[in-house]
């Protein structure tokens, strides 16, 4: 994670999502020359959050899920930092954080559920459920569009749960038992990076 800690300037909402939709424009073509996709996007209290993963379906070379390295978190940092300053789609100081999600990830947006279709997921509900009265559901996700997603519990009952109401999702990592080789293998992939820097527009 690359991040640059400033002062922010206060911004409305409708304010905030023009400084998003600007930074969307300015860093998903620096995220996509990478080999990269744009994961997640958020300014929140100053914090310019990029969030970066690799493509769908890429394997590592122990055949798990490769990650994206510390090597192009830095490089996506000095990148999105340069053009930042030449463009300056943040008024006053603000923070630059570049990460990558990290082995258990926050699912915001449709498109994270539907990326991470057979996973484990744990899901906490605005309210409880009609049958149970439970507000939070742990389990495979089995499905995802656009309007709501599908979760198989412990009991191989399936749970079709809105969007609207989620009040937050994010994945769940399984530890497996590893060979020591296998470990070694993959230690370097298992992590979550980041780095931080700071910026002011001029």
């Amino acid at each position: 994670m690359v991040s640059s800690s400033n002062e922010s300037v206060g911004t409305n909402v409708a304010g905030t999502n023009v400084i998003v939709t600007r930074i969307s424009e300015l860093v998903t073509p620096i995220v996509g020359d990478l080999g990269l996709d744009l994961y997640d996007l958020e300014f929140v209290s100053g914090v310019v959050r990029v969030v970066v993963d690799t493509k769908p379906g890429m394997l590592g070379e122990n055949g798990q899920p490769a990650g994206v390295d510390l090597e192009k978190i830095g490089l996506l940092t000095r990148l999105i930092s340069k053009e930042f300053d030449h463009s300056e789609p943040v008024p006053g100081r603000y923070t630059l954080e570049v990460t990558s999600p990290g082995l258990e990830r926050n699912l915001r947006l449709p498109r994270h559920y539907i990326r991470e279709v057979n996973k484990l997921i744990n899901v906490r509900l605005t309210a409880p459920l009609a049958a149970g009265g439970e507000r939070r559901v742990q389990g495979v996700l089995v499905s995802a569009d656009d309007r709501e997603i599908t979760v198989r519990n412990s009991s191989d009952v399936e749970i079709k749960i809105s969007y609207a109401a989620i009040d937050r999702a994010r994945t769940v990592f399984k530890f497996e038992t590893t060979s020591k080789k296998d470990a070694r293998h993959s230690k370097n992939s298992k992590h979550k990076f980041a780095t931080t820097t700071e910026a002011k527009a001029s």
